[in-house]
């Protein structure tokens, strides 16, 4: 089945994709596919878990639509959520029958049905995995002109290695893979190899409908760097890249249209001052009120949202004039809430937390943010990291990031 709003456009010769100017590649349309299931085992929906804030699916829609030489962009899926995603984000969908939707169906084929629905020829096709979190334009960009120049019939994306390589025989006993176990070269004396990423494939699209595959005639690899080249298949390759990406990619500016707040560990130090009543007592910043009243003062809608219920909270809030939350144990819930009361999107809110229990309102919203010293899931979680600890700025902080419109 095809999406009628989304797949009926002509590809595009002379036009970039936002057809306001000369493309840089002229030469025949290039469309990206991103096939996108919903059931993968290992990770429960995988392609929407997110790394700095932003799912992998759109990690990969984004670096489609980074490249000067891709027209389109299509996410070929059997999920609604995902397609939901994909459109969010800004690309097309192809709604994938269930016959090649399984776990033995094959890329290749969700690539061949996606370009057999549009409506006009490409003459290049990009095969793009969400499971690569860290995928260059750039190098999408120079494999695009490498197969449009004629050079090659697919180029892929790999990453050099030096390694040796072994495997178990039939015995258990190990064996050398394309090197002599009795000799031991320098690695700069040994013969350089790749791995695939799975990042990115670029084929010519007449090739590929001949082959049924992805690897025909003249092959080449667009090495990129390391850094580039992490995939993931499980929960600790999920892990690694989020505290990756949490030290690598920090926003200068917070592009958002509301904000929402712990209390406990964001405007405070997470301690308290306790009197021999018994009575509570916490420090705030009085720099976080100045950065609170500019967004108060735009109209920018802001909330404290506290699974504590206490007196304090209620007065700084009301101080604040901000709108106010408490007592809450499932803040996801609270939080959709209050987003659809007032009228926004989700992927343009902001929420700051510290500790495990701001997770769930981290999967609601666009732009998850944690203090400086949130604990560490939340930092790997989080798409911005602030420099400044909790109740020593961190509020202030987020307020400055995030511009106000006259």
């Amino acid at each position: 089945m095809t999406d009628e709003a989304t797949l009926n456009h002509p590809a595009p010769t002379s036009a970039n994709a936002t057809g306001t100017g000369t493309d840089p590649h002229p030469g025949p349309g290039v469309v990206a596919i991103i096939p996108a299931r919903g059931g993968s085992k290992g990770i429960p929906l995988k392609n929407l878990q997110k790394v700095a804030g932003v799912s992998l699916l759109a990690r990969a829609i984004n670096a489609a639509k980074a490249t000067p030489s891709i027209d389109r962009v299509i996410v070929s899926t059997d999920h609604d959520g995902i397609a939901a995603e994909a459109i969010r984000a800004g690309a097309e969908v192809s709604h994938r029958p269930a016959e090649i939707a399984g776990d033995t169906a094959t890329s290749e084929s969700a690539i061949i049905h996606t370009l057999g629905t549009l409506d006009a020829d490409y003459g290049i096709t990009v095969f793009l995995q969400c499971t690569s979190p860290f995928i260059d334009s750039a190098s999408i960009d120079n494999a695009v002109c490498r197969v449009r120049d004629e050079t090659e019939d697919v180029v892929f994306s790999a990453v050099a290695d030096h390694s040796f390589l072994w495997r178990l025989g039939g015995d258990g006993e190990a064996v050398a893979v394309g090197h002599d176990q009795s000799f031991r070269p320098r690695r700069q004396d040994r013969p350089q190899h790749y791995n695939e990423t799975g990042a990115f494939y670029v084929m010519r699209t007449a090739g590929l409908l001949e082959h049924g595959h992805r690897f025909f005639g003249r092959v080449g690899i667009e090495e990129v760097p390391p850094e580039h080249a992490h995939e993931i298949d499980d929960m600790s390759d999920l892990t690694l890249v989020r505290a990756i990406a949490s030290t690598q990619e920090t926003a200068q500016v917070i592009d958002v249209d509301a904000l929402v707040t712990d209390f406990d560990g964001v405007h405070t130090d997470d301690g308290a001052y306790v009197d021999e009543d018994g009575n509570e007592h916490v420090r705030v910043h009085r720099g976080d009120g100045m950065g609170v009243s500019r967004l108060v003062r735009s109209g920018l809608p802001v909330m404290i949202l506290s699974k504590e219920r206490n007196p304090v909270v209620t007065r700084r809030a009301e101080k604040l004039h901000v709108h106010v939350t408490q007592g809450v144990d499932n803040k996801s819930e609270v939080l959709r809430s209050w987003i659809d009361e007032q009228g926004l999107d989700a992927a343009r809110v902001a929420y700051v937390g510290n500790d495990i229990n701001d997770l769930e309102a981290f999967d609601v919203v666009g732009w998850p943010i944690a203090v400086a010293d949130a604990h560490p899931k939340v930092l790997a979680a989080a798409r911005v990291v602030l420099d400044r600890p909790g109740g020593r700025g961190a509020v202030r902080e987020v307020c400055d990031l995030i511009p106000v419109r006259s």
